[in-house]
Parts: structure tokens; sequence; C-alpha cells
């Protein structure tokens, strides 16, 4: 029978199964129990302290995040900048990340095959909040090192939300001995907002986040975005300390809004090639989702060698490009696009639409290789790619550059995760400071390109429906 949490109780209202169980009991002649208050709940004495362990949380994982992100930094800055200065190169040879590349790839494949958790969940699939099992924590913390730090094409927020969930979960079972799951959830859901709050510049944007992507909702949602707020709250204070005391700056590792020439209203024109860049786009990234997940269907037959050999075509790709565009770098392909982004819109007008083409290509290749073998999120190379698109859309008559890149990163974002606002939060923070005029062609956008997916799924099937992906450990509780 359910009953009500005691006063001071931090659990949430009962799930749908325990609605189910106060069924039963009426059937059964004995006497329903009502369900719990949320607004008693977030008054309780035990809420409250509820969030002071929620700040705790918030402290801890975010200087553990900190510490993450700058080793993947400085494993970067060691290997692709140090390292070529040092043996007399005057820039980064095309061919450099190729060797790199095969060694995450064997890195990665240990860290699927021999680790718990399977060095985390596969990008190709969406971004997925996974396991908050603490003994995965050091699978996907190596598998995301040697993916971000050497080269892949993925992102760092997926990794960031399992570390967060898996580190907040340890500390509360060993503070809290046979702590109830729903405490473990709620924490493990705050740890996962403290850790990504950094690299989107924005608690908001991470909460947003993490919320739409866990399918949270109903009653119990305030039960777990107050904490997960006090802890995104406490923990970007925590990155800005961090960054203070120690001299180094979090624009190495987080989205920072880009500078694009004012817009000032939508025309019907804007309206109807933004209607057109939903449709395109959401086919684009359909396809470059689908080739990634036949990429991960393949990997689990012999890991140790076909994610070295993803990571060999990656780098392939990458020196191909920088020989065709020896201006632009192979490190355009290279990476999530977060430190290059800024620099493509800024020097929009140097690219041709032809080069843009060839960049999206390449670009796109490498991410749907990467999103089948290697460990990250796609959310990153997303709002790259739509934001080359947005500029090559730029060309075309009566589609301004700034709302051409706004639509593009939204559409892209929401084509890949079906997160429609999330995408829509992402582009409008990202494009703020050309104005907010281009506000309703990003939902316009992201609407159209949503829809769109939903369609080709529906006719063509789900991209993500994987087998299991690897013969890994199994990720059993610890505690």
């Amino acid at each position: 029978m359910v009953r009500n949490p005691p006063e001071g109780s931090t659990e949430p209202p009962p799930r749908a199964d325990d609605a189910a169980a106060v069924r039963e009991d009426d059937a059964a002649g004995r006497p329903a129990a009502p369900p719990p208050d949320p607004g008693e709940i977030l008054r309780s004495r035990g809420f409250k302290a509820l969030l002071v362990f929620a700040a705790v949380i918030g402290v801890v994982v975010s200087l553990l995040s900190w510490g993450f992100l700058e080793l993947v930094h400085a494993i970067q800055v060691g290997v692709f900048t140090k390292l070529p200065d040092a043996m007399g190169f005057d820039s980064l040879p095309s061919w450099f990340a190729i060797p790199w590349l095969v060694l995450a790839g064997l890195i990665v494949a240990f860290a699927v095959v021999r680790l718990p958790g399977n060095g985390g969940h596969v990008p190709a699939e969406g971004l997925a909040m996974g396991s908050n099992e603490p003994n995965i924590v050091p699978g996907v913390a190596l598998a995301a090192l040697a993916t971000l730090g050497l080269g892949a094409v993925l992102g760092p927020e997926a990794p960031l939300i399992a570390l967060g969930a898996g580190i907040a979960v340890f500390i509360v079972r060993h503070v809290r001995r046979n702590a109830p799951p729903q405490l473990q959830q709620v924490l493990g859901a705050a740890g996962s907002f403290a850790a990504i709050s950094v690299i989107f510049g924005s608690p908001i944007t991470a909460a947003i986040l993490v919320i739409e992507a866990s399918g949270l909702g109903g009653a119990t949602l305030p039960l777990i975005l107050i904490p997960g707020l006090i802890a995104a709250g406490i923990g970007s204070l925590v990155f800005i300390g961090m960054a203070h005391a120690t001299g180094l700056s979090t624009a190495a590792y987080a989205l920072v809004p880009l500078q694009l020439p004012a817009f000032a209203h939508p025309s019907w024109g804007e309206i109807a090639w933004t209607i057109a860049f939903g449709i395109v786009g959401a086919i684009v990234v359909y396809l470059i989702r689908r080739f990634g997940v036949r990429v991960a269907r393949a990997v689990p037959r012999r890991p140790f060698v076909l994610i070295p050999a993803a990571g060999l075509v990656i780098g392939v790709i990458a020196l191909v490009f920088g020989q065709i565009y020896p201006g632009k770098g192979a490190e355009t392909i290279l990476f999530s696009g977060q430190d290059q982004l800024p620099g493509l819109v800024s020097g929009a007008g140097t690219w041709t639409v032809a080069a843009l083409i060839v960049l999206m290509l390449f670009k796109s290749a490498a991410w749907s290789i990467s999103l089948g073998s290697f460990r990250g999120g796609p959310t990153f190379p997303a709002i790259f790619v739509g934001a080359a698109g947005g500029i090559a859309a730029s060309h075309l008559p009566g589609f301004p550059l700034t709302p051409a890149v706004a639509v593009g990163m939204g559409v892209a974002v929401v084509a890949f995760l079906k997160l429609p606002l999330s995408a829509i939060v992402i582009a409008t923070v990202l494009t703020a400071s050309g104005g907010l005029a281009s506000t309703p062609l990003i939902i316009v956008g992201v609407v159209v390109a949503y829809l769109t997916t939903l369609g080709i799924e529906g006719r063509l099937g789900p991209p993500h429906e994987l087998r299991p992906i690897a013969a890994g450990r199994s990720s059993a509780p610890t505690g």
C-alpha cells in the first residue's frame, strides 16, 4: 500500500506503478492513501536539508568536472599544439591526427570491452541519460578523455552527464547507506546539472537539456528541478572561481555566444527559406545518424580492430580536407567544433559555397563515424554542422547571415536530439548578439525539422534501434 512520505521526507510522489498499487488496494477493499502534495514536500525540513546536500554535491561535482575538462584541454593543447612545435613544424601537419586517433580508438575499445559501463552510451543513440551507477565513472572518463582529447568528432556533454550522476550517487551512498532510490535519482540528476552547466554557459540551458533529455515532468519535476538548479548554480560559481584562481579560461571548452550582425525583423521570404531549411536539414541529419548507427552495429564484432580503424578513417578525412584547403587546416574537421565555431562564423565571408559544402560533407562523415565508434556527446558537432549549413544558406537571396546561422543550429540540434525546447534555447543563446528577432524563425525551423524527423522515422524507422553494443562488464551497483 502506498503511503504519504513522512514529514521531512525527500521522496518524490509515487510513480505510475505506485498508482496501480493504490488501485489494487481499492479493489481489495482497503483504504487508498491520497497522493502526496509536492508543495508540502517542498516546504518540509527534509527537503531543505536535501538542498544543502545538493549544494555540496554541486561543489564536489563541479570541481571534478572542471578538472576533467581542463585535462581534456591540456591533452588537446599538448598533442596538437605543443608537440608539433617541439617537433619543428610551423603549423599542424594534416596527417598529424592519424596516429593519435588510432591510439584513441584502442583506448576507447579497452574502456568499452574491459571496464564497467561500456565506456558510456553510444552517441548514435542520441543524448541518453543512461546509468548513474558509480562504477561506470572510470570507464566513461577514460573513453571520453581519449575521444575528446585526441580528435574524434564528439562533445563533452554526454560524458559529463554520466560522470556527474555517478559521482553524486557515489557521495550519497557513502554519506547515507541504504539511501532510497528516489533520493539517489534526485541527487544524481543534480550532479548531472552541475557537471554540464559550464559548457553551455548557463545553468538554465543545462537544466532544460537534462530535463528534456530525461523526460522528467509532472508533479515530480520541482522535486528534481530545485536541487538540480541549486547544484548547477553553485557549480557555475565554482567554475568561475577556479578560472579566476588559476588564470585558466572556461572559454577553452565552453560554448560562447557568437558575434553576429544585428537582425531587425523576419520577413515572409525568410520564413519560406526557414521552412525549406528545416526540411532539408532534418533529412541530412537523419542520414548522418543512420550511418552512425550502422557503424555502431558493426563495431561490437571486433572493437579492438574497428574502433582504431574508425579513428584512422577520421584522420584520413581530416588529412584530405587539409590538403584541399590548406588555409583552413585539418583541425576544422577534428574535435567537436566548439573551438572552431566562433572563427567559422566570424570568417563567414572567407568561405565559398563550394568550400562550405565540402566542409559539411567531411565534418559530417567524421562525425557520423565517431557517433558509432567513440564515446562522447552529439550536440556540439550538430551545432557546428548546422552553423556551416546556415552560412551556406546565407548566400541564398533574402536570407541574412544571422537568422540563417541561428536556424541552422536549431535545426541540426533538434533533428538529432529530438529535444525541441533545448534546440530553441541553445540556438537563441548562441545568436543573442544579433538580437532576438531571429527567435521566431528559430522556432519555425525547429518545429519543421522536428516534425520532418518524426515523419521520416515513421516511414523508415528510428535510426537508433541498436542491438547491445558491447560485451563489456556489467555496471552492477556498487556501494
